[in-house]
């Protein structure tokens, strides 16, 4: 029998590698639906106990903080009052068990449970296990008021679909939003900082870039040159969607937009479909991302252009959620008032 060889070895150590990467998945999958589980239990105890009038009202007021005084003799500091409450709540909005996703860690549900509103949470349920978000980029997601800066530019309907939605780009239009949030940047609001220095930063933060962007972008490149009668031209940033099919295009500008600027754009547009796409492909869609937007001239510049040809603004900090919920809730009053003329 001849000797294992170099090479034989090392397929050897890959395969030890690889199945015990892939069992420690699959047990910490396991232990997080088993948590997820039990504390679905715990909550669903709580909430029995309750219904049934065990608790009597002076007791009652005092239940959780026995139960957590009493279970941390037993168990240890997971029983904290704060936790228990959680337990709790967990059971109150998912009393159907079936509904519950194995998919989503405990920690996930902290972060949901945060959510007040019915039709946010399930938004972001559905967002989190379609694009498979970690609870960082739930944070974040959550954070950024991404929920609210797509409602804010819909109407009633449209708000409500959001969360029923299984993605969030189903079709070019879909990749508008109000604005795109840019707060990981760390660039102050008032620091001067040239369109290259922004779409480098853009760059070194591209994972954070790509999860703002949204779900279906692949980094295709940046200063991505063409050429035209000898002349040449870069596009800042170029990306392909999967989802879509297609090349997205994406132009910075630190101040208003010109109609030169929406002109060059649909050049842009224009050479892709042309000579990048292949079978398969469909039309890019083109995005200038500006720090200003004056909606008229962006609506004379694009009149007959390309429907896929969008102008989105930036900002380098977080909107104000307050304001963005009363936006919403105005849109829904005045639907609501003109369905019922």
């Amino acid at each position: 029998m001849s000797k294992p060889t170099t090479q034989h070895y090392e397929k050897l150590v890959d395969k030890i590698s690889s199945s015990f990467s892939q069992g420690q998945s699959k047990t910490i999958k396991a232990i997080n639906a088993g948590l997820v589980s039990t504390y679905w239990q715990i909550g669903q105890h709580i909430v029995e106990f309750e219904q049934q009038g065990q608790a009597s009202a002076a007791y009652g007021k005092q239940l959780l903080a026995n139960l957590s005084r009493d279970l941390k003799l037993k168990h240890g500091k997971g029983f904290s009052v704060s936790n228990l409450q959680r337990f709790r709540q967990f059971y109150l909005l998912n009393q159907n068990y079936a509904t519950v996703s194995h998919n989503l860690s405990w920690s996930h549900y902290v972060e949901l449970l945060k959510i007040s509103d019915e039709a946010e949470r399930s938004f972001y349920i559905k967002q989190t296990l379609a694009a498979n978000w970690s609870v960082r980029e739930l944070q974040r997601q959550k954070d950024s008021g991404l929920f609210l800066r797509l409602a804010a530019s819909k109407n009633k309907a449209e708000i409500l679909e959001l969360a029923n939605r299984n993605a969030l780009i189903t079709k070019p239009e879909d990749v508008q939003r109000d604005s795109y949030v840019f707060e990981f940047l760390n660039l102050p609001e008032q620091e001067h900082y040239s369109e290259r220095e922004l779409e480098s930063a853009l760059c070194r933060h591209l994972e954070q870039f790509l999860l703002e962007l949204g779900k279906g972008f692949t980094f295709v490149g940046r200063q991505y040159r063409i050429t035209l009668n000898n002349t040449h031209y870069k596009v800042d940033l170029v990306f392909y969607h999967r989802i879509l099919r297609c090349f997205v295009l994406i132009d910075l500008k630190i101040n208003d937009v010109k109609h030169h600027d929406i002109g060059q754009m649909n050049m842009y547009m224009g050479y892709f479909a042309a000579e990048e796409n292949v079978e398969g492909d469909n039309p890019p869609i083109g995005i200038i991302l500006s720090k200003d937007k004056d909606e008229l001239l962006v609506e004379y510049a694009t009149y007959g252009m390309d429907a896929r040809l969008f102008v989105q603004k930036y900002q380098l900090y977080l909107p104000d959620e307050e304001e963005l919920r009363r936006e919403i809730e105005a849109t829904l009053v005045e639907q609501e008032h003109n369905h019922d003329l």
